[in-house]
């Protein structure tokens, strides 16, 4: 018997960036503008929002990025690696020079 069978968190997995790396949770596509236009869905948009899910050390403990954990951010969607263990697929790994904006209430 696996010594690890009866542990449910077997079935739990996570990413953590590693280098300059952040994990961004992409916003749902938009189908239609605020005008009410709607978009069809081959539309190929540059750039992307989502929300990070998790930095690395290196990012997290670095004063020069101001990128932390729960900031929605505008991002290129080009260098980004999707992660495939989500089966709507909204998870990416990013470098944080394609993060090109970070909202801020002020």
């Amino acid at each position: 018997m696996d010594e690890n069978s009866d542990n449910k968190t077997d079935d739990f997995e996570t990413v953590e960036p590693i280098g300059k790396r952040v994990v961004i949770r992409k916003d749902e596509d938009k189908k239609q503008t605020k005008g009410g236009i709607q978009l069809p869905d081959n539309i190929e948009i540059p750039t992307i929002t989502g929300r990070i899910v998790s930095v690395s050390a290196e990012v997290e403990i670095s004063a020069e990025l101001p990128l932390r954990q729960y900031d929605k951010v505008l991002f290129n969607p080009k260098g980004a690696i999707p992660v495939d263990f989500e089966g709507d697929n909204r998870l990416f790994v990013v470098d944080v020079e394609n993060v090109v904006a970070v909202f801020r209430k002020v």
